[in-house]
């Protein structure tokens, strides 16, 4: 079987490789323009972002929306992290949490599979805290200032330990648990 990881960013390709691995599943990397609807829901962005590709004719594809909830912040930077990432960065959202407590937050994966003709969707989700400052050198993103224990953030714990707790970890999971139901 092989399924296309629709995205711009190689490094989710790798990701699902891993998760793959071992059940007879070949990912590929296809990066298809689709619009991503405005919604302050990732469900809905995934479920429209479904429905047009699928209206392109591709079928046995895998597609994700994620972000970063802030409690405090109403849920802010949500659906627009990534253009929150770009424009004010980990450093912006360390200022806007300046003086705030609790800094409770949780990062939210939602992941779209069609596969024989059927759509899956679930939501991973990873709870966890925005720290005070910046700590380590790897993942990417919010990486730095997002810790699921309280005392390490993502930049600081190997990869294979943070795919394994990651909002896109769990939402792998649940969707490897509901492909089996199909294969």
């Amino acid at each position: 079987m092989r399924i296309s990881v629709i995205t711009s960013n190689p490094g989710k390709v790798r990701e699902y490789q891993r998760y793959f691995e071992g059940l007879g599943i070949e990912t590929v990397h296809m990066k298809v323009p689709y619009d991503e609807i405005q919604s302050s829901d990732l469900e809905e962005v995934v479920r429209k972002g479904m429905d047009e590709l699928k209206s392109k004719g591709i079928s046995n594809f895998i597609i994700d929306d994620s972000g970063l909830f802030i409690d405090r912040l109403g849920g802010f930077p949500g659906v627009w992290s990534a253009y929150v990432q770009k424009t004010i960065g980990n450093e912006g959202i360390l200022k806007l949490m300046a003086d705030v407590d609790p800094r409770d937050a949780a990062f939210k994966c939602c992941i779209g599979c069609n596969m024989n003709g059927k759509d899956i969707i679930v939501t991973g989700v990873c709870d966890g805290v925005i720290l005070n400052e910046e700590r380590g050198n790897e993942g990417f993103g919010y990486d730095p200032i997002f810790s699921h224990d309280g005392d390490r953030s993502f930049a600081e714990i190997p990869m294979d330990e943070k795919n394994n707790v990651s909002h896109r970890g769990e939402a792998a999971k649940l969707l490897l648990s509901a492909m089996r139901n199909i294969l």
